[in-house]
């Protein structure tokens, strides 16, 4: 089992991955097919770190 606050940070390690492998060759994935589409990677990373805090609040 993750330790807490472990999740938030796996999910933040694996966005940034897959932003890097973004901005050096796109992924072609659906509004994703430049490298300047990297942000919306990074809107993504928000979302899904504040929603996992918000459910380990709430476990």
């Amino acid at each position: 089992m993750l330790v807490k606050g472990g999740m938030t940070k796996l999910l933040a390690l694996v966005i940034i991955g897959i932003m890097l492998i973004q901005i050096i060759k796109p992924l072609g994935w659906p509004g994703l097919k430049r490298r300047g589409d990297f942000w919306k990677l990074a809107l993504l990373a928000m979302a899904a770190i504040s929603l996992a805090a918000i459910l380990g609040h709430w476990v």
